[in-house]
């Protein structure tokens, strides 16, 4: 293994725990972050020369942790902090607790989320420290713009710093008041994995299969809880598409999958685990969308997919998540289910500045509907929005595809409509 490949790894598998244990023994996330980056800079420069340690975890806590001793020795407000750090020690296993939850990875974010921080800022700091995600990656997950997402972390930082909330594993019986959020950190570390929301790759496998990982051991852990059942069963359903949502680069839109080689065993899986959930009677988001994404799992043919109960599906999300992403996928479901021109009258009522699949979408009902100079317009907004190159590589295909069309003429009143507009 090239040592490049090492750190990365490393990063991939270490990076969650080396600031946990840096926050642990200054008390300060930022100082954490910035010498856990330097303790992999120092690797980078290291590595080739010495070679790839045989546990990179522990030498990567070590170089952090001498880092932070630095930095607090320069400065003298650090001494007490540089006293109890020198009391520390760099544990080799997770440190007992009664908190039942035994993977290491899944115990950070368990502290990561404390109830005294409001559940967005639990999940954002959790995401910025543990899964390792940029600033502006969690920002566009929450369809905010950066700046505003720098600011909210600061702000979060303080608010720990300020109030001393301890960063330390809850036992058991608190395990549940925090659920939600972590819910939510792995949640949208999937999303990240799955549609990478920057940069060349349209997929970062690695970081959907940690997500999924990470919610079966959560699923073990609590079996009776229908979210986390309904969350694995999302991801598991989800996931049993990836080979196929790319190829070659290019983006695969879902009606032109090839689904024979969907992961059956997958589906199978992510169908019982959600029947499992639906038989405790206390729906909630993540079942909901498990349920949407059921009916396109086991759809034989893309004319098979039930848009009529995806859009109902998203009638009832809306209900537990107001909020304009869930609007536009309901206005697709309507769409498909009653017609392009329904869709677009639901998209008429949104706003969405910057947000590229709301362009995507109204072209898409526009090249269905025949009108192809309208749809290369807005394929064209859609593709200067799009964030990732396999994105705008789909949407100047889709661009090529309707120039080269010529508009379908506009049909005289009580003229029948296309198949794709029947109810």
């Amino acid at each position: 293994m090239d040592v490049e490949t090492a750190v990365a790894e490393a990063f991939r598998e270490e990076w969650g725990q080396v600031v946990a244990t840096l926050i642990r023994i200054t008390g300060d996330w930022d100082l954490a972050e910035e010498c856990a980056q330097d303790a992999f800079a120092l690797a980078l420069r290291t590595w080739p020369r010495d070679g790839v340690p045989k546990r990179p975890g522990a030498w990567l806590t070590t170089a952090a942790r001498n880092r932070a001793t630095d930095r607090l020795r320069r400065d003298t407000v650090g001494e007490a902090k540089l006293r109890e750090a020198a009391r520390m020690h760099v544990p080799d296993e997770a440190e007992s607790d009664d908190s039942g939850v035994t993977d290491d990875r899944l115990r950070l974010i368990f502290t990561c989320c404390h109830p005294a921080l409001a559940t967005e800022a639990q999940v954002a700091l959790a995401l910025r420290t543990l899964a390792g995600l940029s600033t502006a990656e969690i920002a566009r997950a929450f369809l905010v713009p950066e700046a505003t997402m720098s600011q909210r972390l600061v702000r979060v930082k303080r608010k720990i710093k300020g109030a001393g909330i301890p960063y330390r594993v809850p036992p058991a019986h608190l395990l549940p008041e925090r659920t939600a959020a972590v819910l939510g950190v792995l949640y949208l570390t999937f999303n990240e994995g799955y549609s990478a929301s920057a940069g060349p790759d349209l997929l970062r496998p690695d970081l959907a299969a940690e997500a999924v990982r990470l919610a079966r051991v959560l699923a073990r852990l609590m079996p009776d809880e229908p979210e986390v059942l309904g969350l694995l069963a999302l991801m598991l359903l989800q996931h049993a598409r990836r080979a196929t949502r790319v190829d070659g680069g290019r983006l695969v839109p879902l009606e032109e999958q090839d689904r024979t080689r969907w992961d059956a065993d997958l589906i199978a899986e992510g169908t019982q685990t959600l029947e499992t959930a639906l038989r405790r009677r206390r729906p909630g988001p993540y079942q909901i969308q498990a349920a949407i994404a059921a009916c396109h799992a086991t759809a034989a043919t893309p004319a098979d997919t039930d848009w009529t109960q995806i859009a109902g599906l998203y009638g009832e999300l809306r209900k537990f998540v107001p909020s304009a992403v869930v609007e536009l996928n309901r206005a697709v479901a309507i769409g498909m289910a009653d017609g392009p021109l329904a869709g677009l009258a639901l998209l008429d009522e949104l706003t969405m500045d910057g947000y590229h699949l709301l362009p995507a979408t109204r072209a898409d009902f526009l090249r269905r509907l025949g009108r192809h100079a309208e749809a290369a317009e807005w394929y064209a907004v859609a593709q200067d929005l799009a964030p990732t190159e396999a994105e705008r590589d789909y949407l100047t295909r889709r661009i090529s595809e309707v120039v080269s069309v010529p508009d379908e003429p506009v049909r005289r009143s009580g003229e029948p409509r296309s198949p794709e507009e029947r109810p």
